[in-house]
């Protein structure tokens, strides 16, 4: 994929549907009572995948129109699977379908591509285990493949060594088929979602602080759910049009949940111009976003924010490459067991490129302002990495390649169309 500078970004897009919240309105329209609707899902195969996962478990789930539709079958219609779960790319898929299958009363497989094979699972492996679940790796290395045998599950209190709302997910799913009421506590809170959506199904989940606790045997209903805009995706378009001089974007029905907006802080901490348009408050926030080139400097990313803007933070790197001044980014260690050692991977891309950035074990330190050129990018096969290069090529000097630059497909299929559609030129 090779991208070429431009003059300017300008136009109106609307991004895909949240990732996050796609995963969870399958899973929770699954296990709930009547026929779940799910408009604006995210298409993106980990979405996909998290789909498969429930069809080879029993239920039905069939597109109308733009429109998804989940028979769910209740907290206990799920049915053994008679082949082996493919979660595909999808880390969400893995950890949270875990805490589900860890109190069902049938044993299973599941698996993944080569990334998810490297991923760390004891991070719900150690609390299932807790509650008295059968979980194995296969390959004894903590990763996927995956065995696990449904047990009764008894509640725990579980403090989390790390703010994952993957881990907080399952573990959360996990107590509706427990003994008790199940807590989590993390360190730092991570994004809500879960919480929300299981409250909207019927469950009954409280938060107090960093700690979020779960009441056994919840019957779920079938919703309306209608998934606003992600802003992990609007994130290259909200880069793309603070750094391409001249731009002018406004992205539609964006999700703001505070859990999320990391980006947005961070955007204004370096000197964008972004304003919110048509708030709305209906389960999840939303607003249109109006992003305009702005001068952007340096800034310092770290502690409680970190959670908030984990996905962002590729993009940012690139952001903070083209900014004037130090960046520095800390406790971010989570970037190393994403898709990629992400840390690793931009640090040696924008090095490319030309910029005077260095990794360190849990960040990036990145002095900003020189003149970037064109390199040729390797994606690692890792969506966030490909579409925040994307970004940089509409900025730097000279074509940029990107290696595997299909892979944006996973979470944000027309990813080059919509890039294209606002003044970009891609080539494949």
């Amino acid at each position: 994929m090779e991208i070429k500078k431009q003059k300017n970004l300008c136009g109106e897009l609307t991004v895909p549907g949240d990732k996050s919240i796609s995963h969870r309105a399958v899973m929770f329209g699954a296990l709930a009572k009547g026929t779940t609707r799910i408009t604006h899902f995210l298409e993106g195969a980990d979405c996909l995948s998290t789909i498969s996962c429930f069809r080879k478990m029993g239920i039905d789930i069939l597109r109308d129109q733009d429109d998804v539709l989940v028979s769910g079958k209740g907290l206990h219609g799920l049915q053994a699977p008679r082949e082996i779960l493919d979660v595909g790319n999808s880390g969400t898929t893995t950890r949270l379908i875990s805490g589900i299958l860890a109190g069902q009363n049938f044993s299973c497989e599941l698996t993944g591509d080569a990334s998810i094979q490297t991923r760390p699972m004891k991070r719900i492996m150690t609390p299932l285990g807790m509650m008295g679940a059968d979980i194995t790796s296969l390959k004894g290395n903590g990763c996927a493949p995956l065995r696990i045998q449904g047990k009764n599950l008894k509640a725990i209190h579980y403090s989390s060594p790390v703010a994952s709302a993957q881990v907080k997910s399952c573990v959360l799913l996990a107590g509706m088929y427990a003994d008790g009421i199940t807590s989590v506590t993390e360190p730092v809170l991570s994004r809500n979602h879960t919480e929300l959506m299981l409250n909207y199904f019927g469950a009954n989940v409280t938060s107090a602080g960093t700690t979020a606790s779960i009441l056994p045997g919840p019957v779920l209903e079938a919703r309306e759910v209608a998934v606003p805009g992600d802003i992990s995706s609007a994130a290259y378009f909200i880069a793309a049009g603070l750094l391409t001089p001249g731009s002018e974007i406004l992205l539609k029905n964006v999700g703001i949940n505070p859990t999320r907006d990391g980006m947005l802080k961070v955007c204004r901490s370096m000197g964008a111009q972004i304003t919110l348009l048509n708030e709305k408050q209906d389960g999840e926030p939303t607003a249109d976003l109006l992003i305009r080139s702005s001068e952007l400097h340096g800034t310092t990313i770290e502690g409680e924010i970190i959670p908030s803007l984990i996905d962002e933070l590729p993009m940012i790197a690139v952001m903070a490459s083209f900014a004037q001044g130090t960046t520095v980014i800390r406790d971010a260690r989570e970037l190393r067991v994403k898709e990629s050692d992400r840390i690793t991977v931009m640090v040696d891309n924008l090095k490319r490129m030309g910029a005077d950035i260095e990794g360190t074990e849990d960040g990036m330190i990145i002095r900003g302002g020189n003149p970037l050129h064109g390199a040729q990018i390797d994606s690692h096969m890792d969506h966030r990495v490909a579409m925040s290069f994307a970004v940089a090529g509409t900025i730097c000097d000279g074509p940029l390649t990107i290696q595997n630059g299909e892979c944006v497909n996973i979470s944000y299929p027309a990813f080059y169309d919509d890039l294209y559609r606002l003044g970009g030129t891609v080539k494949s």
